[in-house]
């Protein structure tokens, strides 16, 4: 059956097209004030729209609605209320207000505030974003909402990613308007993430309870073959792969969500969905979508999806690349280089701020993206190191050189003059794309490569927008003050560039000789989250959020708790998932076939002895090496679940959070990683049909 992919686009959603169609002009006049300009949206207009927006659900066949959010738990909540209405004479009405529409009260006592409120504080408000489209999922209007404490602080991923796209929107439009351009109103962080993922079949995962509490394996020897071969990587996708592809593609397009393209990973079982570029908010949301529907349709397949940073020791994990650039609403990219010195010089602005804002706040890159999950992944030859750096190419690089010292740029032979004289000509994709770099510009925008898989993308664009509307602001007052713009302005790209290099690195990220020369720069290491975690609350951190009005200190101490405190419940889970398996699944399996290889050699011995052989003469026993290998393994495994069981119950009663964080960073973690050293051990020796769960080869190549 054919699909009609323009038909089915954004069928399932209340978008622009849908408004200007449904809606009043001068409603639907009002609501485009209130999306693009930010004007205060009036009650009678809210009913309105309300109104129209329930019978378009009601027609794409809805019978609830629910306030759509995004809690500090990184993935989405809702609670669903029906249209109905009941009326005196035992009939019900479907209806929907402004009100309705607007405001939602979601109790919020069990959601993450970092102290921002008490628990028996149970209210909790949702207000509608009119900036991203209303939708319909399995028969609910889905209304995004910002979500908020009783005493207005910000309990969501949403409200201070909208405060970030209001603050470099008002500092990049000071610098536009340096270089004369009047038509521009609005100027919008654009972002396209990349989404890799793993695709498993269904009944190997119930079998491991490692993948069900925790969604990644905590044991598990390697299979002979991985990812060795490169065979996995763009290769002919499965017909089940593409059968889900196909369903994932139809529910994602229903919803006006830009997914592009599709292919196979590195890692075997390992896929990739790349969207097409929107505004950094609808991104995120559209993000949130992605990976919830990845799940649900996973499963229609017979199939699980895992978005762990992890999932399997030994084979490449799973990130999210976050691509960001700066659009006018005239649809200009501000980060293209363009061709002509006006261009130009304006483009060398936008670059060397955004390199002042990653030299300036390494930390809050590195804290953006400080997981329990992404630590199994970040630092190691597959992913960016953890130590920030900014890949540029060599193009651009000798640009920035030659403009620093004042020299002839070798593809022109031309003196460099900010504005004035013939700028180079340097074009999109000149440069190859380093998969080693943190941070890399690819032609038109960055591609921020640290982000994991299972993470929301709302908290690294808050960041990257707020350093770099920062290094705007500076910027600006600089300029708008200065007698002559030009000289003003080549000596700011001059001065920035001299005093910010260090953070431009275009070689080898992975190699050793980068993490001495990283050293040598003075540019921050942050090897493990609870590191990066110690440098959010600094002063010029607190100032720079509180300065753009994206979080009150309140807010950024409960941001700062709640990491801690998710990074030390992630990892409870994973260290008693491990003592629970060990006990109850590994130790048994293998005491079992110990028993048997027991049993084997007293018959052979027995054999022996009939025939009178002197222990001298018997011949060396399989069984006899194996018995003493396994219980050698299998006492140090004992020991050592025993021995993590009691670390993880003396944490109970810290309740300093980053004091537990370190803890289970410096204790727990090595004591996790020596159980699962011997048991993976003991799986080597062990029989596949002995061993109580699916192996490594089993799971990774179990979708045929």
């Amino acid at each position: 059956m054919k699909s009609n992919v323009p038909e089915t686009f954004g069928s399932m959603v209340f978008n622009d097209s849908i408004m200007r169609d449904k809606l009043p002009k001068d409603v639907y006049r009002s609501l485009r004030k209130t999306i693009e300009d930010g004007k205060d949206l009036d009650l009678a207009v809210a009913n309105v729209v309300a109104i129209a927006m329930k019978d378009w659900a009601i027609e794409q066949g809805a019978t609830h609605y629910t306030h759509w959010f995004q809690p500090l738990t990184g993935i989405t909540a809702e609670k669903h209320d029906s249209f109905i209405s009941p009326q005196v004479d035992g009939r019900i009405i479907m209806e929907f207000s402004g009100k309705n529409l607007i405001k939602g009260e979601p109790d919020a006592s069990s959601f993450p505030s970092g102290g921002l409120r008490a628990t028996f504080e149970a209210r909790g408000y949702t207000t509608w974003d009119p900036t991203s489209y209303a939708f319909v999922k399995d028969g609910v209007l889905c209304i995004p909402t910002a979500f908020c404490s009783y005493g207005g602080e910000t309990l969501d991923k949403k409200t201070p990613l909208l405060r970030s796209m209001e603050a470099i929107s008002e500092q990049a439009m000071r610098v536009v308007r340096l270089f004369g351009n009047t038509d521009v109103k609005k100027i919008n962080p654009t972002v396209g993430a990349e989404q890799e993922y793993f695709l498993i079949d269904e009944s190997v995962y119930k079998k491991r309870k490692d993948l069900f509490y925790c969604g990644r394996t905590l044991f598990g020897a390697p299979s002979p073959k991985g990812q060795e071969m490169s065979d996995h990587y763009f290769g002919a996708i499965k017909p089940r792969i593409s059968a889900f592809m196909r369903e994932l593609n139809e529910e994602l397009w229903k919803l006006g969500i830009l997914a592009k393209t599709e292919h196979n990973e590195a890692s075997p079982a390992q896929h990739e969905l790349a969207p097409i570029f929107t505004t950094a908010n609808i991104s995120v949301d559209h993000n949130q979508l992605t990976m919830e529907i990845m799940k649900n349709v996973a499963r229609h397949h017979g199939m699980v999806c895992l978005l762990h940073e992890k999932p399997f020791h030994g084979v490449n994990g799973s990130g999210k690349h976050n691509n960001w650039s700066l659009s006018t609403d005239t649809g200009v990219n501000l980060l293209n280089p363009g061709k002509s010195p006006h261009e130009n010089a304006q483009f060398l602005l936008f670059l060397v701020a955004v390199i002042k804002a990653v030299d300036e706040y390494q930390d809050l890159l590195r804290y953006s993206v400080a997981y329990a999950g992404n630590d199994n992944r970040l630092g190691g030859d597959e992913a960016p190191p953890t130590v920030m750096s900014m890949f540029i190419g060599d193009d651009l690089a000798a640009v920035l050189e030659s403009i620093e010292n004042g020299t002839d740029y070798d593809a022109q032979t031309s003196k460099i003059e900010i504005g004035v004289h013939v700028l180079p000509s340097f074009t999109k994709d000149t440069t190859d794309r380093n998969r080693t770099s943190p941070f890399a510009f690819t032609g038109n925008k960055f591609e921020f490569r640290s982000p994991g898989a299972s993470q929301s993308i709302s908290s690294p664009n808050v960041v990257l927008n707020t350093i770099v509307a920062e290094e705007l602001r500076q910027f600006a007052d600089e300029l708008e003050k200065a007698d002559d713009f030009t000289d003003a302005l080549n000596d700011l790209i001059k001065r920035t560039i001299k005093e910010h290099k260090r953070i431009l690195f275009n070689g080898d990220g992975y190699s050793e000789e980068w993490r001495k020369e990283a050293k040598k720069r003075g540019l921050l290491s942050l090897p493990s989250a609870v590191d990066a975690f110690e440098t959010f609350l600094a002063p010029k951190n607190v100032e720079l959020f509180k300065r753009h009005k994206i979080f009150t200190e309140a807010e950024m101490v409960s941001r700062y708790e709640i990491s801690l405190d998710t990074y030390v419940k992630i990892l409870r889970i994973e260290a008693l998932t491990m003592v629970n398996m060990s006990h109850k699944q590994i130790l048994p399996a293998v005491n079992r076939y110990i028993s048997e290889l027991s049993e084997t050699l007293q018959r052979k011995t027995n054999v022996a002895n009939a025939y009178n052989m002197a222990t001298s003469d018997m011949p060396h026993m399989m069984e006899q090496e194996l018995i003493v290998r396994l219980s050698g393994l299998q006492d140090q495994a004992y020991q050592q679940a025993l021995d993590l069981a009691a670390k993880v119950e003396q944490t109970s009663g810290v309740h300093d959070a980053l004091k537990a964080a370190r803890i289970y960073r410096d204790e727990i973690i090595p004591a996790m990683n020596g159980l699962r050293a011997s048991c993976d051990e003991m799986e080597v020796y062990t029989p596949s049909d002995r061993w109580p769960f699916p192996t490594y080869g089993s799971v990774l190549f179990s979708v045929d």
